[in-house]
Formats: C-alpha cells, structure tokens, sequence
C-alpha cells in the first residue's frame, strides 16, 4: 500500500502544460456545466449498499454502481463532454481515440450521437466483447500494441497523419470535468459521504471526482486504488512528477496503464488524500463478492475499490463510497477469474492421501467427504510412486467447499476418520 499526503503548491515539481491548458483553469463549475450537458445522455446510476462490506468497515458502504452506466462505464461522460465541445470544423476531421476498451466504447458511442465519425486503437488480445461493442457503436476498430501506451502512440500517430482530433481517455480538461459529474452525483445521493474509494489508472476519474467533491466537501477524504502490477502513481507521486513504469501485469486491464498524464497528475497530487495498491488475489476477491453479494457483475478495474476494502476495511471512516466503475468484462476473463477469488476465499481445498488399494476404499473415503458436505471435483490416482507401499494408493482430491473454515473441518473430519492428509 501506497500513502499520499497532499502537498503544498511550493512542493510540486513543474509539469509540461497540461492539454487543455492550466489546471487552475479547471473549476467545479466546469464539472456543474458537463452535468447538464450529459442530462439525457448518461445516466445517474444507482447507488446500492452493501450489508456485508458495511459489516467489515463498521459504517455504512455504499456501491456507485457505474458498472450499470451506458457502455457499462463511467468513460461515456468524460468522451461526450470532449467531443461535443469540438468546433465544426474538427467535428468535420472526424475524431480518434486508444483504450483497452471502455473509452473506446464511450467514444464510440459519443461521437455516434453527435454525428462524428470516430476511429479506435485497442491493444492486440483487448476483450472481444469491449472490441465486438465499440464496433457496434459505430467506431472504425484497429487493433495495434500489446500494452495501452502503446496503442496510445498508434492513435497519435493517425490523428498527425490525417488531422482526425485524438480523445485522450484520462489527460484533457473536457474528460476530466465529464468524470467529475460522478462526484457531483455521489454528494447528492450520499451528502453524508467520509470517503469515497474510486479505482485509477491514469487519473480522470479520480482526479474528476476530487476536484469536485473537494471544492463542495473538503472534508470528504479521496482515495485512489490501482493494481499493484500496474501501480504507476505511486512512484509518480514520491518523485513528484510522473514517472513511467515497465512490466505491467494485471487482470485489471481497465487501468493498466504505465504512466501518469501531465493534467490529471497535477489534480491527483493536490487533490487524491491517498493512493493504495492491491493484489491480485485481492481482486479477484473482490469482483467474486460483487458477484455473490451484491449481484452486480463488475470488470477487476471496477472493483479495485471493493478489494482496498476487503484488504484493509477499518482504515476507512464511514459512511464509505465505493464506485464501480465499469462492468465489461470478457466472460472468459470472468471465469477464470471467479475460480481465482474462489480459490483466494478458501472456496477449493486439494488434498493427497494413501488408501490401501482394496475395493471400497475409496467409496469409504468418499463417504466421509459426503457427511462434511464438500463437493468432490476431481479424484486423481498415483500407484506408481516408488514411495508407495505394496498395497498402497495415493489419492489427489480437488474438493469445492464453503470456505476456510469449511476447509479446516474437513480436515479435521479426515484426521478422525484415521488419514494422513497432505497438500
């Protein structure tokens, strides 16, 4: 886990001039114009609480469930705003964008109801459903680089060549004050909001919120969540600038991102009380509770803040705002990823044991299994091990149970019931 504190404007080391200009130039007003300018457009999305998260924080948890916004995130708010403050003639240029998916829907689905043509860049092996959707929307899809920084290259490229305006998804003024509006919305469905817990990649959507709920609730703490495989500001905000990172690895390809924006740093270092990292167990964890909890199918990205919650629930003063912040999620990446949170939440136990090899033996142990209430997934034989006995067996079980203390009294059943259990 990695603490901020915020710093003093003497503290921040300069940063290249941000797109869109200043960074003081970006106010709550700002955010308040891109609301209304998204009345119809995208939705208030709902604000659910969680008994069980609640439970663990000791306060109140409520989920921001942006997973349930149109295109299934939060992007559709920051791209509208962008690309509606376009001049005729860029509208004309038509427009460009990168992402591993949830911008590149938003933008899509952007420009398609304002009547410009938009081209996407996504990452070789991003989901197929984000690139089957974004396509949908009506966006000309390219599949170039294998990471988001590199499609990002890849799109600039193509709006120099062809005068097409690129849509940054995180490091524009116009996107930052389009993501603003979920904390305008979080302070009007939750005014008695202590902290909000929002996931971040590079930085709109955390920035957008702190910018909006410090200028009306200085009091309310902010804190940013990324994976600890592609925790980029965390090193940014100890060096004072952003800093670019290698090697990143994680399920969360929502904010895989290796480098912070000059904008949204800028916001993030000022604004953000604190940035936390979490594992991989973690996440998926996290989005396995979403799932059997609330009911609500959210991508890893999106339940990072879930997962700082699992991680450490008593350091967050309540009530406490999580926001989920996309919901597309590849149904294969879900799969293995709810065995991963299953396997993390002590939801699948292996075992090995010695049987004598007479018939019955295994119907026996089977039977002890059975009155413990564990679900036998997988039997194995080895009779050929050189450390067996003449008349012995080895027997792998793959066992699906009801958690770890449900582990422990299988054990415990096996051990009374006279075997001698390894793993």
């Amino acid at each position: 886990m990695a603490d901020h504190t915020p710093r003093t404007p003497h503290e921040t080391a300069a940063a290249a001039p941000p797109a869109g200009g200043p960074v003081d130039a970006l106010t709550v007003e700002d955010i308040r114009a891109a609301h209304k300018m998204l009345s119809g457009v995208a939705r208030a999305t709902a604000m659910e609480g969680s008994r069980y998260l609640s439970g663990l924080v000791g306060a109140p948890v409520h989920l921001k469930c942006e997973n349930l916004q149109r295109t299934g995130s939060f992007k559709i708010r920051g791209a509208f705003v962008r690309i509606a403050g376009l001049s005729a003639q860029e509208r004309a240029a038509g427009v460009v964008a990168a992402s591993a998916g949830n911008h590149a829907q938003g933008v899509a689905l952007a420009a398609s109801l304002l009547g410009v043509r938009s081209t996407v860049f996504m990452p070789v092996g991003a989901p197929l459903p984000k690139v089957a959707a974004t396509r949908e929307y009506g966006a000309e899809v390219r599949l170039q680089g294998h990471v988001v920084d590199e499609t990002l290259a890849a799109a600039q490229e193509y709006a120099r060549e062809t005068g097409a305006v690129f849509i940054h998804p995180f490091d524009h003024h116009d996107i930052i004050a389009g993501q603003g509006t979920v904390g305008l919305e979080i302070l009007e469905q939750c005014p008695e909001v202590r902290t909000i817990v929002v996931g971040v990649g590079g930085g709109g959507l955390v920035a957008g919120i702190a910018l909006a709920v410090k200028a009306l609730r200085p009091d309310v703490k902010v804190v940013g969540v990324q994976a600890a495989g592609a925790a980029c500001y965390p090193p940014s905000l100890a060096a004072g600038r952003p800093v670019a990172i290698e090697g990143l690895s994680t399920m969360a390809d929502g904010i895989k991102v290796g480098r912070p924006g000059e904008v949204t740093f800028e916001l993030v270092e000022k604004l953000v009380d604190e940035v936390r990292t979490v594992t991989e167990n973690q996440l998926s964890s996290a989005l396995l509770l979403c799932l059997e909890r609330a009911k609500l199918v959210v991508e890893p990205a999106g339940a990072s803040p879930v997962a700082a919650l699992l991680a450490d629930p008593e350091s967050f003063e309540g009530p406490v705002v999580a926001v989920l912040s996309g919901g597309n999620v590849d149904p294969l990446l879900l799969q293995r990823t709810l065995r991963h949170g299953m396997a993390a939440g002590g939801r699948y136990l292996s075992l090995r044991l010695r049987l004598t090899d007479r018939p019955g033996a295994l119907a026996t142990l089977l039977g002890v299994l059975s009155a413990a209430d564990a679900n036998v997934l997988d039997v194995g034989h080895v009779r050929t091990d050189p450390r067996l006995g003449l008349t012995e067996v080895e027997v792998e079980l793959q066992l699906e149970t009801k958690g770890s203390a449900h582990c422990d009294e299988l054990r415990a059943a096996l051990r009374e019931a006279g075997y001698f259990v390894t793993e």
